[in-house]
């Protein structure tokens, strides 16, 4: 059994593989949180160069709105790989998965609860 912080890292770099395979571009730096029965991610830098154009556009409340909306569309399509990652990786099924993105700092947030709290090795 692993310790919360290896697993911690395990699931950084699982989101990070998502991120790079299924959104086409990885974040810069990305941080996991177990928090009882929740799991938080936090990536940095996760925009792309034309995502970036579009937050920055003329009409920058539209192209904001554009960006999360695809985003979501996209988390919604790969939330089964998402599952299934942090289920194999922490061996407790996720019940919900809820997520973010600013579109003025590039950063997104993913919040999963779980059926229970994992266990760990005790450091």
């Amino acid at each position: 059994m692993k310790s919360k912080r290896e697993t911690e890292r395990e699931i950084s770099q699982a989101i990070i593989r998502f991120e790079k395979e299924f959104m086409g571009r990885g974040p810069l730096e990305t941080k996991s949180y177990i928090i009882e029965d929740m799991v938080l991610v936090r990536l940095k830098n996760v925009l792309t160069p034309a995502e970036l154009k579009l937050a920055e556009s003329e009409t920058r409340e539209r192209g904001r709105y554009l960006i999360k909306q695809v985003r979501q569309e996209l988390i919604e399509r790969g939330r089964s790989l998402l599952d299934a990652v942090i289920n194999d990786i922490l061996k407790v099924d996720v019940i919900s998965l809820h997520t973010d993105i600013s579109s003025k700092t590039g950063e997104r947030v993913i919040v999963f609860t779980l059926a229970e709290r994992p266990e760990f090795d005790q450091p």
